[in-house]
């Protein structure tokens, strides 16, 4: 058994924290954008509205969203 390799951590390709935030944001809206399409199929009408605006003190800031959905009715 002396010839099996001991198992070694493979690095994943170095990104900074801001690349790694926008990758973040970018997968969640495309996850959101499926959501919403799914439920628009189903007959649920979404829409997506800013509830609050998030500010880190420096001058950055992002918008909070909630969603407002109603069911057609058939």
């Amino acid at each position: 058994m002396s010839n099996i390799s001991a198992f070694k951590r493979t690095e994943v390709e170095s990104r900074d924290e801001h690349e790694r935030s926008i990758r973040r944001i970018a997968e969640n809206v495309h996850r959101l954008n499926e959501s919403v399409q799914r439920a628009v199929d189903q007959g649920i009408s979404v829409e997506l509205v800013r509830v609050s605006r998030h500010h880190n003190g420096d001058g950055s800031w992002g918008d909070q969203m909630a969603p407002m959905v109603r069911q057609d009715q058939a």
